[in-house]
């Protein structure tokens, strides 16, 4: 058992890893193609990178401990089995079963030949429930079948070249049985895939909730906050490939992002008609309420309320920078100040946390305190 469950624990490792990387990415393509964020929709993509990283490992691993795997083989080594359904004859032969008592049967479901049957069998079925979630119509199911022959074929040639030449020989043999059965699965869980996927949404609800909200011009908060996030990663992106490249000074780097936040948030959406460059990814842009006042007045108010909270935390990173002697007159006033700071900064966040919680939870009937403050609305485009 731990030969399987090892595998599936360093998928899992992988794919936390890879999980946290693809969030921001999620998130705008999901809000990209239903216009909102969907959890189901989410669990399927993650739950198929899941799978896929485990079915991939569950082929490979364990791993050979050395790169010269010729070695540990005789010369005559055959790594390959081209005999179809030879996996019934090894299951029939292996067993100790006798035809003429029926109790023997129960024999033939413990042997190890059966038991990788059933692997190589189960190992492509959920790729085919996942096929027909994609496909929805059963008529694709020769394309399903396709797939399936040929995501088995790949796994066959990777062992078979002993992951193209990292190992000098092949640790697995290429089964064409191994092929039969990850197929068949495949096709098999492709036909009833209806019956497991009648538990949930399907993607045609999933779309056509997106569509009535991009009709109502509503504006998810999770949305609002993402186009956020992203404006603020091009300011960070652009010091890294830029400037950052040459210099790690610290000072340098608050007079660039401060110019980054104000062209960001204040000068490309007075000149982009309340379309940031996040808020355009998003397909949003932020509207007036009161047209009293102009647009600039408020754009200005909104980008500094977003630029505190960064600029309060860059000052406690400027005081801990500070090194003085304890010996040093100024070095108890620094400590307070430093301490004051910090003390500030995480009071400041915990609310700022407890503001975007609750903003999140209340679905759109608040709008974030920079939006609040600066007196504008996000509405579809």
């Amino acid at each position: 058992m731990s030969s399987y469950l090892i595998p599936i624990k360093i998928a899992f490792i992988i794919f936390s890893i890879l999980g946290f990387f693809l969030i921001l990415p999620w998130l705008i393509y999901s809000y990209r193609k239903y216009g909102y964020f969907s959890l189901w929709a989410s669990i399927v993509a993650y739950s198929f990178i899941f799978y896929m990283l485990s079915a991939l490992f569950l082929v490979l691993l364990p791993l050979p401990d050395t790169r010269d795997t010729c070695s540990s083989q005789l010369p005559n080594t055959v790594h390959y089995s081209l005999v179809p359904f030879y996996f019934i004859w090894d299951v029939i032969n292996s067993s100790s079963v006798v035809w003429s008592q029926p109790s023997t049967y129960i024999q033939i479901f413990k042997q190890s030949a059966f038991l990788q049957a059933t692997f190589n069998f189960l190992l492509l079925l959920p790729f085919g429930v996942y096929l027909r979630y994609f496909f929805k119509q059963k008529r694709y199911w020769k394309k399903a079948l396709g797939l399936g022959i040929v995501l088995s074929l790949f796994y066959e040639i990777t062992q078979v070249t002993g992951i193209y030449g990292i190992y000098n020989c092949a640790y697995r043999i290429f089964d064409v049985d191994d092929l039969i059965l990850n197929s068949t699965g495949t096709l098999f869980g492709f036909l009833i895939g209806p019956v497991i996927l009648a538990l949930f949404p399907s993607r045609k609800s999933l779309i056509d909730k997106g569509e009535r909200l991009q009709e109502s011009h509503f504006t998810p908060p999770l949305s609002q906050l993402v186009a956020v996030i992203i404006d603020y990663l091009l300011i960070s992106l652009s010091w890294n490939l830029t400037a950052g490249l040459f210099t790690t000074n610290g000072f340098f780097e608050f007079i660039y992002a401060t110019i980054g936040f104000f062209i960001f948030y204040f000068v490309v959406p007075l000149f982009g008609q309340g379309k940031t460059i996040g808020t355009n990814i998003m397909r949003f842009k932020l509207i007036k309420l009161d047209r009293k006042s102009p647009m600039w007045q408020s754009l200005l108010k909104r980008s500094i309320a977003i630029y505190f909270p960064w600029v309060a935390t860059w000052s406690l990173k400027f005081f801990n920078s500070i090194d003085l002697d304890m010996n040093s007159n100024f070095y108890l006033y620094h400590a307070l100040i430093t301490v004051a700071v910090l003390v500030f900064v995480v009071i400041l966040w915990a609310v700022l946390f407890i503001h975007v919680v609750y903003i999140l939870f209340k679905k759109g009937k608040r709008t974030f305190y920079f939006d609040y403050l600066a007196d504008l609305i996000p509405r579809r485009k």
